[in-house]
């Protein structure tokens, strides 16, 4: 196994808590090198885009969260090794990418600028990506997006949602998901009582 690094920030949730559930669902042994928002200017320095997640692997510095996914997901037995079943799990995956960022400028907004911007996300592109995973998660059995099992897509879009649900998205209603999407929040819940999951977030007090 190699040796692994996982740099991001100290906060439950975000780009790189779908690596780090499945290496601790897998028992992979990796340093959980979190920042602080004070520490990120300085850590942006070495790496390749100014931003974070990045992923060590034996001292190499690989960057993009969802490739950082994928290489984590094979790691750790959550991502199909059929090839349509992995395009599957990719395409879940790129649409939440995507839909985050959509939302990822407007956290450097302040005031009525912030207020406006995330109003129109949510009278507008959240709606249409959160129906989309829905219909997806219907497609294929309504338990799990890919493979009749739990993967790397389930853990995105189960941060995802989680982060949605939390409520601390100013001028993101907490039950946007449930008005928009239920079925996406019976995934939440079922994803959260694996074991394995519900073992770290009480580790982590979250």
């Amino acid at each position: 196994m190699p040796q692994l690094k996982l740099t991001y920030f100290d906060i439950h949730g975000g780009r790189a808590e779908p690596a780090r559930l499945a290496l601790h669902m897998a028992g992979i042994a990796f340093e959980d090198h979190r920042i602080t928002y004070a520490e990120f200017a300085e850590v942006r320095k070495s790496t390749p885009f100014g931003q974070v997640p990045v992923l060590h692997v034996d001292g190499v510095l690989v960057t993009q969260c969802d490739a950082i996914n994928r290489f984590v997901g094979k790691l750790a037995g959550l991502y199909p090794t059929d090839p349509y079943q992995a395009l599957l799990c990719d395409e879940v995956m790129y649409v939440v990418e995507e839909a985050g960022a959509k939302l990822g400028p407007t956290y450097r907004m302040t005031g009525d600028e912030q207020k406006a911007a995330r109003l129109a996300l949510v009278n507008g592109s959240m709606p249409v990506y959160l129906r989309w995973l829905q219909s997806q998660l219907q497609a294929h059995g309504g338990e799990y997006f890919a493979d009749g099992r739990l993967t790397m897509a389930d853990l995105k879009v189960f941060v995802d949602v989680r982060g949605l649900n939390a409520g601390r998205l100013d001028h993101v209603p907490a039950d946007l998901v449930q008005q928009v999407a239920p079925l996406l929040n019976a995934h939440q819940q079922r994803v959260a009582q694996t074991p394995a999951i519900a073992r770290y977030y009480t580790q982590v007090g979250a």
